[in-house]
C-alpha cells in the first residue's frame, strides 16, 4: 500500500437498476424508457470505490443479503481493489436496491428499497471506527443509530466526513450530538435545508448554509449546490464558494458520492480544505459527464482531461 492515502466508509451496498427515459414522471405518469441496466451501487459502495480509483488504500463496512446482487456487489468491490472484509452478508434480507430513471439532460430520480442496509449496526461502525485510517466516511443510507456509535467510537479530533445523504429525521439534532467528533459536515441544498429547518437555493445561499452549519457544531461544512458548484465553512472563517466546472452532463446519478470520495482522499493526502474542496467538485464534474455510478467514477487524468484541474494527490 506504500503511502496512499487510507480511507474507510461505512455505508450502503444497493444494486442500481438504472432506466433512461425522455423525461422524468410526474405523480400518476407513465414514462417508456429503455432497457433496464443493473450496476452496482449504494452510497457507501460509490464512495468507496470513487475513492479507490482516485489512489486510495480503502476499507467498506456495511451490509449485503445473501443472494446473487450481495455477491455481485462485493465481486464489483474486489475487482476495484476495494477491501469488503467488514461487509457483513445479513442470511434471510435481500440486498438493497435503487430504482434510478434518468432523463435526458442527465437528471435524475431515485426510489431506495434499503434490504440488508437497514441491518447495519453497531459491529460494522466499530468495525469501521477503530481502525488506524487516515479518515472515516460515513453516509446516511444506514441506521442512525449505527451513525451515531461511529460518530462516538471516533476519537476525539480524528477526521470523520459525515455525507448526510438522504437526511434523516432529527438531522439537525444528530449533527448537534456529534459535538467535536464531527470533523466535515458535506450535505447538499436540500440535506441543508433539513438541518437547518429552511430552504436552501443556490450558491451564495449554500455559503450562508455552510456557516450556520458550522455554528451548528460541525468543524468544517460543505454545501453543494448542484451545477453552481459547492460552499465551505470552517472556524470563524467567511464561507467560501468553489464554483463548478463547465460540463456537459449526462448522468448525475453518482456525481455526488464521487465528490465524497474525492474529498476523502485528497483530505487524508493533506491537501488543504478549499483545494479539496475543488479537487472534489472537479472529480464530480467529471463522473456527470459519463453514464452510470460506479461505471462512469473518474480515475485521476480523466479529471484533468474532462476539467483542467490535475489531480491534487501523488
Amino acid at each position: 500500500m506504500g503511502n496512499r492515502p487510507r480511507v474507510t466508509v461505512l455505508g450502503s451496498l444497493n444494486m442500481d437498476i438504472s432506466v433512461t427515459v425522455p423525461r422524468l414522471p410526474e405523480p400518476g405518469a407513465t414514462v417508456l424508457g429503455s432497457a433496464a441496466r443493473f450496476t452496482p451501487g449504494g452510497k457507501g459502495a460509490n464512495q468507496a470505490v470513487a475513492a479507490a480509483r482516485l489512489g486510495a488504500s480503502v476499507r467498506l463496512a456495511g451490509c449485503v443479503g445473501d443472494d446473487d446482487f450481495g455477491r455481485r456487489l462485493l465481486a464489483a468491490l474486489r475487482h476495484e481493489g476495494v477491501d469488503a472484509g467488514a461487509v457483513r452478508t445479513v442470511t434471510g434480507t435481500p440486498t438493497g436496491l435503487a430504482m434510478i430513471s434518468v432523463d435526458r439532460a442527465g437528471e435524475n430520480l431515485i426510489t431506495v428499497a434499503p434490504g440488508a442496509n437497514h441491518e447495519v449496526s453497531g459491529d460494522q461502525a466499530a468495525a469501521a471506527a477503530g481502525h488506524d485510517d487516515d479518515i472515516l466516511v460515513i453516509c446516511a443510507e444506514i441506521p442512525v443509530p449505527a451513525i451515531r456509535s461511529a460518530l462516538q467510537a471516533r476519537p476525539p479530533g480524528s477526521r470523520c466526513v459525515l455525507n448526510l445523504a438522504p437526511a434523516p429525521e432529527r438531522a439537525a439534532a444528530l449533527v448537534a450530538s456529534a459535538g467535536e467528533n464531527l470533523d466535515w459536515l458535506v450535505v447538499n441544498e436540500t440535506e441543508a435545508a433539513a438541518v437547518l429547518g429552511r430552504p436552501v437555493s443556490g450558491l451564495a445561499d449554500a455559503a450562508r448554509a455552510a456557516g450556520q452549519l458550522v455554528a451548528a457544531g460541525t468543524r468544517h461544512a460543505v454545501v453543494t449546490a448542484g451545477a453552481h458548484g459547492a460552499a465551505l465553512a470552517q472556524g470563524a472563517e467567511s464561507a467560501q464558494v468553489i464554483k463548478a466546472f463547465p460540463v456537459e452532463a449526462v448522468d448525475t446519478v453518482g456525481a455526488g458520492d464521487t465528490f465524497v470520495g474525492a474529498l476523502a482522499v485528497a483530505l487524508a493526502a493533506g491537501v488543504p480544505a478549499a483545494e479539496a474542496v475543488r479537487a472534489a467538485a472537479a472529480a464530480g464534474a467529471t463522473a456527470a459527464t459519463r453514464p452510470g455510478a460506479q461505471a462512469g467514477m473518474p480515475r485521476p487524468a480523466d479529471i484533468a482531461v474532462t476539467t483542467g484541474l490535475p489531480w491534487p494527490v501523488p
